[in-house]
């Protein structure tokens, strides 16, 4: 009794060393702190150095844009680029077709993954790991490895057999099937991970109630995925705004071109001779800033949809 107590009382008047004080103090707690909030402004900096670079060229005269020493703020700002950009029938029709060609993506990508999630995730079958392994696998591979195999597919889907189709090539429809190459798989994946996570209690009810199977998909399911449609459709979206690749294969009228094609393809006022920098600055941050606005909006739904996809059903 007598060791324990003196221990204690030995411990009890052991000094506090004066690092340890300091540690503790408002001033050593706001100091320690230093190094995550300099990491933190330069990951900032970093991520939105070049959107504002980008921002800065679209409002500065062409005679400064190359003007020595750099500087970061036009002194005389115009907005004479984006007033060109928005003027321009080329750019204008090639924004109609990123928004067709996105949407329509957007929208097969959620139905059929939908569907597909609800069979892999839903019900049982025999080879159900091995189509989920398949799809995920597909996402491996570049688009520069495939793009021979699809650019034969496409230019020659006119005619299969006795059936004779539209021809795809150079028409939008080329770019929505195979656009759905790279969205429709992650679609799948993240929505299965959805339906693995929903009780089986609501299922089974509406069955007893005498549900049919696609009753219960979209009257009891697809409302509870809803997170998971939002994160899903928009990061499906934002891949078929922005791919540039399979868009200058497959498409060739200038009437057809989406908006990473047509940025590209600006000319200057003086021809060839001369690249518009200003203009494609300017239509960089008018493609884009409608992809930051709806991710900030929906950015709540989308960590709520990338946090419950990775729960284990």
């Amino acid at each position: 009794m007598s060791t324990a107590a003196e221990t204690a009382r030995a411990t009890a008047v052991r000094p506090i060393s004066r690092s340890r004080r300091f540690r503790r103090s408002r001033l050593g707690r706001a100091l320690l702190k230093i190094p995550f909030w300099i990491l933190i402004v330069a990951i900032f900096v970093y991520a939105l150095f070049p959107f504002y670079w980008a921002l800065r060229s679209a409002i500065t005269p062409d005679n400064e844009l190359f003007a020595t020493p750099i500087v970061y703020w036009p002194s005389n700002p115009t907005w004479q680029h984006f007033h060109d950009v928005l003027t321009s029938s080329f750019f204008l029709h090639a924004l109609l077709n990123s928004t067709i060609v996105a949407g329509s993506v957007t929208l097969l990508s959620l139905v059929v993954g939908s569907l597909a999630a609800f069979a892999l995730g839903r019900f049982r079958f025999r080879g159900r790991s091995f189509v989920m392994y398949l799809m995920l696998s597909m996402t491996i591979f570049p688009q520069i490895a495939i793009l021979g195999a699809l650019y034969t597919m496409i230019s020659g889907f006119h005619i299969v057999g006795f059936v004779r189709f539209p021809h795809l090539y150079d028409t939008r429809w080329a770019l929505v099937f195979t656009y759905l190459i790279f969205t429709l798989p992650f679609t799948v994946w993240v929505l299965t991970s959805f339906m693995r996570a929903l009780p089986a209690d609501l299922e089974e009810a509406a069955y007893v109630d005498g549900a049919t199977p696609l009753q219960v998909f979209y009257k009891v399911l697809l409302p509870l995925i809803a997170p998971g449609l939002v994160t899903t459709g928009l990061l499906a979206f934002i891949s078929a705004w922005n791919e540039y690749l399979f868009a200058l294969s497959f498409i060739q009228t200038p009437s057809h071109y989406t908006v990473p094609v047509a940025i590209t393809s600006f000319v200057g006022p003086s021809g060839a001779f001369q690249f518009p920098w200003g203009e494609v600055m300017a239509a960089t941050v008018i493609v884009t800033l409608p992809l930051i606005i709806a991710t900030l909006v929906l950015q709540r739904r989308i960590l709520a949809g990338l946090t419950a996809g990775a729960v284990k059903g």
